[in-house]
This record gives structure tokens, C-alpha cells and sequence, in this order.
């Protein structure tokens, strides 16, 4: 049976107990990926959120565990079943990595707490190449006599599926080349050592300013909303969709919290209320314009429900990869 989706069919349904628990000891989050990146970002960002706002008594740590590609922090808080003081901010890695790998690791063995936000990806390029759309890209690849390289975080992971989807989707044949993280394959990009990355926008937005790379393509279904100038010239809105462009690949990753398994519902209770007052904070949707995050908060059975969904899709996409570990 799998309590922590039990227990947050009771929140959604309002007949959730009475939240009468409170931290006695530091709340410690912890980041499956190196500082500096995407997932660091955000952690730090709720940490100073929650520390503004006096939403905690408890004091804020931050640690990073990146080790194995995040299983290290993946490993930290199944084996921490019943502490409620700490808490994992995580991607759909909590999907991938038990897929990917032989360790004994699902997201059921953890209490989910709340959905945050949607990260899209898309098809960045040195600011000096040629290519002005996904399709002038597309062309380039197929005319190369070696194939195109592309960067991204880790390998198996989010930005290698969407890679090897261009190239499913295209009829190219292109290199990925694994960087320990985003920022590193970004100034990769910038160096001229890469073709491409399928970078977030958070980790390439410095190097777009700064005219060392640039946006061809966004894969998500829709233009992202924010139309506040990013350089001199556009806006994350003015992005188009790879889509719009001719080359049909979409992704959008998960950015949720979750607590250890074994915690009681007062506890799941309580940082349901936290991240609820986190996200409906002023700082916090900044953060997610200046990341171009879309805003998507799901808790109870709404997060449970999108969570075995997109388990089914990552299986699915695993498996046509040959990632698939079984």
C-alpha cells in the first residue's frame, strides 16, 4: 500500500488532520545536484524565501549531494524514512535514476509534498553559428560529414532524451556529450566546442545576455509567457516553439519537493501549507519569470496522479533510448 498517496488524497480532499506539528531542528533540503545549478538555484531561493517571510521557525540548510548523478541524495533521504526535517528537491530524476540504474530506488519510497513548477528546455547555439531556426540546424546536421555535437547535464538523463529526440524526430545523427552540469556544457557552447546543448533556460540565460549564445527553439507546447526583455532584443515569449519550427519534440521537467517515507500526515501536512505560502509569494514568481519556470503547483492527489503519469512517460522514452535498466 502506498501511504504518502493515501495521505495526500486526505489533504486534497480537506479532511486532512489538524497541522499541529512543527520543526524542533533545522530543516535541511537536500539538492541532488552540484551548486550553481538549476536545482541549487531553486533550493536557495526557498530557502531565503521562507527565512524573509518568517514562514518557519526552524533555521534553512541547504546541502548538495550530486554523487551518482543525484542517487547519492536519492539514497540520503530513503534511508532518513520517518525524519521529518528533511526534504528533497527534485526533477524527474527521481524517475530516471531508478530506471537508469540497478539501485533499489522508486519515488514511492518517498512522501511527495508539492509540485512547484514546469522547466522547459531548448535548442541553444552559439551566438556566432549560422543556423537561424531548428530547421537551418536540422539542415546543418544532415549536410555535416561528422555529426554535430550537443551538450548537456549527465547522460541518461533529461537533456540526452531530448537530444536523442531530435534526433528521432529529425532523421539526424548527432553526438551527445554528458557535462557534470548545465553551466559547464553552457560554457562549452560559448567556447565553440559544442553545436548545440538542450540547456533549461536558467542555465544559459547568463551567457544569452551576455551575446555568447542563443535560443533557436523552446520545447514546450506553447510560447513561454514571460515578455519582459531578457537581452537588448527579446524576450523569453519571443522564443519560438521547435514545433512552430517544424522539428515535433516536446519536454517539460518536474520541480517538486518531497519528504522521506514513514512521515506522519501531520508532517506532510505542514509542508504542504509551507510550499503553498512559498509559491503564492512575490519573490517566488519572480524567481520563476527569471528562470522562465512555468507555474504549475500541484499537492494531494493532483501531484500523485501527474507523478504516475509522467513515471509511465519516462519508462516509455527509457525504453525506446535502450536506457532501460531491468
Amino acid at each position: 500500500m502506498f501511504r504518502p498517496a493515501i495521505a495526500l488524497v486526505a489533504l486534497a480532499s480537506g479532511i486532512g488532520p489538524v497541522m499541529a506539528w512543527e520543526p524542533t531542528r533545522p530543516i535541511e533540503i537536500v539538492v541532488p545536484f552540484s551548486p550553481g545549478g538549476a536545482s541549487d538555484q531553486m533550493a536557495r531561493t526557498i530557502q531565503g524565501i521562507i527565512q524573509k517571510n518568517s514562514f518557519t521557525k526552524a533555521p534553512i540548510v541547504v546541502v548538495n549531494k550530486p554523487a551518482a548523478a543525484g542517487a547519492e541524495a536519492m539514497m540520503d533521504i530513503k534511508s532518513s524514512a520517518g525524519d521529518p526535517q528533511k526534504l528533497l528537491t527534485t526533477s524527474t530524476g527521481v524517475f530516471l535514476t531508478p530506471m537508469t540504474t540497478k539501485l533499489d530506488l522508486a519515488w514511492t519510497d518517498y512522501t511527495p509534498v508539492a509540485m512547484l513548477a514546469e522547466d522547459a528546455f531548448a535548442l541553444w547555439v552559439n551566438a556566432g553559428a549560422p543556423y537561424q531556426s531548428a530547421q537551418d540546424f536540422v539542415e546543418a546536421a544532415k549536410a555535416s560529414g561528422a555529426p554535430l555535437k550537443v551538450g548537456g547535464t549527465g547522460s541518461k538523463r533529461e537533456d540526452q532524451l531530448i537530444a536523442l529526440g531530435v534526433n528521432k524526430a529529425a532523421g539526424i545523427n548527432t553526438i551527445y556529450i554528458p557535462h557534470t552540469g548545465g553551466g559547464q556544457a553552457s560554457t562549452q557552447l560559448a567556447g565553440q566546442h559544442l553545436d548545440a546543448t538542450t540547456n533549461n533556460p536558467a542555465e544559459e540565460v547568463a551567457n544569452w545576455r551576455g551575446g555568447a549564445t542563443r535560443p533557436l527553439c523552446v520545447f514546450s507546447a506553447e510560447a513561454l509567457p514571460y515578455t519582459e526583455k531578457v537581452t537588448e532584443d527579446e524576450s523569453w515569449h519571443d522564443i519560438p516553439t521547435c514545433a512552430s519550427q517544424g522539428l515535433d519534440v516536446q519536454y517539460q521537467m518536474l520541480r517538486g519537493i518531497f519528504l522521506p517515507g514513514g512521515v506522519t500526515p501531520e508532517q506532510q501536512a505542514y509542508y504542504v501549507d509551507l510550499f503553498t505560502k512559498v509559491s503564492e509569494t512575490d519573490e517566488w514568481k519572480e524567481y520563476l519569470e527569471r528562470s522562465a519556470l512555468l507555474p504549475e503547483f500541484r499537492a494531494g492527489e493532483d501531484f500523485v496522479t501527474y507523478l504516475q503519469g509522467e513515471e509511465e512517460k519516462h519508462r516509455a522514452m527509457l525504453s525506446d533510448a535502450g536506457f532501460l535498466v531491468q
